[in-house]
């Protein structure tokens, strides 16, 4: 596939990885929610200097254990706290992710399969575009994913001592997952391991001995912080935690409804064009395919999509383990199509041509929207986005290119792909990461001054003085991270109705939305202080006795 020797593909990953995922990661401001608040909370841990007890607004935070703020606290402190220490993590977990997938698909099948599945999961919209993130999952998956590779080598090792090592990994990998992100980890490794035995009739394919090993390693992993946390404090913040962790599956969080059907269109469309190759794969085994692993991914995969679509809360990366079976079976299918034992199908064409356009137009139609935004305003109902695009965003005007040129590289490579089908391949796996290379410095930032710049640079200006700041009227965690807040000195400060309208002891700032901003306009205490882009600013002075 590669004129390079196979004993080199895995410095050509490291380079990919270092060149692709590291660069222009702190190009753009975090994102408010999720990216802003698990930055929030590495950062809390550096400013408290508290790292068993994660916290947000400096109050115990329950959500999430620490293993990924741990990383990003390290990060902030080496680089300081900013977007690039954040996004760090994840970008080398990237770097690791690849090698993973050589090794284990050199294992498999051989060192060209392994670059082949290597590739396939960096060529992927979704799953490269997060290892720029500051989003838990990369990691949280890759750890998931290893514990399985190890469960599915005990069993297959079953009887031997080799068995006994590959459980105790894999309880350590999940143990790992859980300290990550929480029970799920283990959930989808347990429901992935008893849908297989059932598939085997239930005969005995792990020892009592060894599933007590995978069980007790995982234990002690996650006890590291759940057990330390327990005996600290009690069961009141465990409680939490799994109360929290209920609530996700039952009910919809933070407005994240969505039609059942939801993550088949986010895995679809998010992981092209490995999405199409795999719906072949998944189909039908293929001869590169060894047969006893792909059960393992095709379980997996199913029981990520099924349980996901279950729980009511439902956002892109909440379906990302499906990334790696998907990945597994991508591969399969582009290795036997270049071995000449698979082949490629009008199905499969029609498939790549319509996401890849699709795409690409939208892409070309972006820059050029916002280049425009000032005609659109007239027709979008909703003020607080029609506002929104009054930001003063200045484009260079060839950024639409980003966008004609990936629908061009995809086109090629359809066109060329029986001629040339290893050059086509390597084109259409390079379109992506090129692409979101390039939009990342020069579109994305346009994107983000639309939607939070104002209130982004309204928190920066103001960072380190002595103030009260707060949003009201909508949630957020912009204003944590990006005034750098302390810990509060006074414990009123949590009221909004004390800052807003009782004897608060220094000035305050407030933040809100265009469409909620007539709830605090007229308020004798509160003086508008500017507009912006949808965003209004207040301000209250110290001094008013109740």
């Amino acid at each position: 596939m590669l004129k390079i020797q196979p004993r080199r593909y895995p410095l050509l990953l490291a380079f990919l990885g270092i060149l692709f995922y590291i660069p222009f990661l702190g190009a753009v401001h975090l994102f408010d929610w999720d990216e802003i608040n698990f930055a929030e909370s590495a950062r809390e841990m550096l400013v408290t200097g508290n790292y068993t007890r994660v916290q947000i607004n400096f109050q115990p935070f329950w959500e999430k254990p620490p293993l990924f703020f741990w990383m990003q606290a390290l990060c902030m402190k080496i680089f300081g706290v900013g977007e690039f220490a954040a996004r760090l993590p994840n970008a080398l977990i990237g770097i690791v992710t690849l090698q993973v997938l050589y090794s284990f698909g050199r294992k498999l099948v051989n060192e060209r399969f392994g670059l082949i599945w290597a590739l396939a999961y960096f060529a992927s919209l979704t799953p490269h575009l997060y290892f720029k993130t500051g989003i838990i999952d990369p990691t949280f998956n890759l750890f998931i994913f290893i514990g399985t590779w190890q469960m599915a080598g005990a069993v297959a090792a079953y009887g031997t001592s080799a068995a006994t090592r590959r459980a105790a990994f894999s309880g350590l990998f999940i143990g790992l997952a859980v300290l990550t992100k929480g029970p799920v980890g283990g959930l989808l490794l347990g429901l992935t391991f008893l849908i297989y035995w059932g598939l085997q009739r239930f005969r005995p394919i792990l020892s009592f001995k060894n599933g007590l090993l995978f069980v007790g390693c995982a234990l002690l992993v996650a006890s590291l912080w759940f057990g330390l946390e327990v005996a600290k404090n009690g069961f009141w913040f465990l409680e939490e935690f799994i109360t929290y962790q209920i609530r996700l599956f039952s009910t919809p969080d933070a407005g994240h409804a969505q039609p059942f059907y939801y993550h088949f269109v986010v895995v679809l469309l998010g992981c092209f064009p490995m999405s199409l190759f795999a719906i072949k794969g998944l189909a039908k085994p293929t001869e590169a395919s060894p047969l006893d692993f792909r059960r393992w991914m095709v379980i997996l995969f199913w029981v990520v999509m099924i349980l996901f679509s279950i729980v009511k809360t439902k956002i892109v990366h909440y379906s990302s383990m499906a990334w790696f079976p998907v990945s597994f079976l991508a591969a399969s299918v582009i290795y036997g199509y270049l071995e000449g034992k698979v082949k490629w199908n009008r199905g499969l064409t029609a498939g790549l041509a319509s996401i890849g356009i699709l795409l690409a137009i939208l892409l070309t139609a972006l820059p050029i929207v916002g280049m425009n935004a000032n005609a659109l305003i007239p027709y979008v109902k909703d003020r607080f986005a029609a506002a929104n695009l009054t930001a003063p965003v200045e484009w260079m005007g060839w950024e639409w290119m980003i966008g004609a040129l990936f629908g061009l590289a995809i086109v090629w490579s359809l066109v060329q792909h029986a001629r040339k089908p290893a050059k086509a391949l390597l084109t259409m796996a390079f379109a992506v990461p090129v692409m979101l290379w390039l939009l990342l410095p020069l579109v994305v930032p346009n994107i983000e001054r639309y939607v939070q710049g104002a209130v982004i640079d309204f928190y920066e200006a103001r960072q380190g003085q002595d103030i009260y700041m707060e949003p009201i009227g909508y949630k957020s965690y912009a204003h944590l991270f990006y005034f750098r807040k302390q810990p509060p000195q006074n414990p009123k400060s949590y009221d909004e109705s004390w800052l807003v309208n009782g004897p608060v002891d220094k000035p305050a700032y407030f933040v809100t939305r265009n469409i909620n901003a007539d709830d605090y306009r007229y308020n004798p205490n509160l003086e508008v202080i500017g507009e912006e882009a949808g965003w209004v600013f207040f301000r209250r002075k110290p001094g008013f006795k109740e």
